[in-house]
């Protein structure tokens, strides 16, 4: 378990390494539960700056960092919906992604909100079910041409 991680807000100089950490997890992580085809379609995500620039710009988005190295990342929509939670593949199971998703919880309250929402993939179910989220559908959601298995996972803080 690391003990000092630091968080901050993301900055446009940060996407080099968001986007790595979100390929980079997505193929070694998510590779279990997922197609190589649709793997592939889902890391592609990665290769749209434009769209991650905004989201940095845009939304209530932290990195968290060991060393001076982001080794995670999440951010929020809406004020209310967690739109990502990814941590890099060499740091998986060390506390990151739980300290980020308090942080987000609080910042879900401080925004006035009652209930964080989100769609994860299959791979995050036993860590959102560790967290005390409730699954509220699951359903199929379509990128880039492939079919890929979600959950819509609910808690009230």
């Amino acid at each position: 378990m690391i003990k000092d991680i630091d968080f901050r807000e993301a900055t446009q100089e940060d996407l080099p390494e968001i986007t790595a950490i979100y390929r980079d997890t997505i193929r070694a992580v998510n590779s279990k539960d997922y197609s190589e085809e649709q793997i592939e379609a889902w890391s592609s995500g990665a290769d749209d700056t434009k769209k991650w620039q905004d989201r940095i710009k845009k939304f209530y988005f932290l990195v968290a960092e060991v060393d001076n190295q982001i080794v995670g990342f999440s951010y929020l929509k809406q004020g209310y919906y967690l739109e990502n939670i990814f941590v890099h593949k060499d740091f998986q199971r060390q506390t990151i992604a739980s300290k980020l998703l308090r942080i987000m919880e609080s910042q879900v309250s401080i925004n006035g909100n009652d209930t964080i929402k989100s769609d994860i993939s299959i791979s995050a179910l036993d860590f959102f079910d560790s967290h005390f989220y409730d699954v509220e559908k699951k359903l199929k959601k379509s990128f880039k041409g492939k079919v890929f298995d979600i959950l819509i996972v609910t808690k009230d803080l």
